[in-house]
């Protein structure tokens, strides 16, 4: 397989769990100093941004569903 090809089999989609997981972790480590405290509050913010995507994704399959 050529690496063009490689390329263009990765989805896309792949990249947005480690990219929230740094974003979370990062504006709660900018809020916080106690490590333990970043900690946590980094996890449940990066669980509630992917429940949003999720939502989000489940809301427009199904108004795109009769295209």
């Amino acid at each position: 397989m050529e690496l063009s090809q490689l390329a263009q089999s990765i989805n896309v989609n792949w990249y947005l769990i480690p990219m929230v997981m740094i974003i979370s972790l990062v504006y709660t480590a900018s809020q916080y100093e106690l490590p333990e405290k970043i900690v946590h509050v980094a996890l449940k913010r990066f669980c509630y941004i992917l429940a949003f995507m999720a939502l989000a994704f489940a809301i427009l399959w199904v108004l795109s569903d009769g295209l």
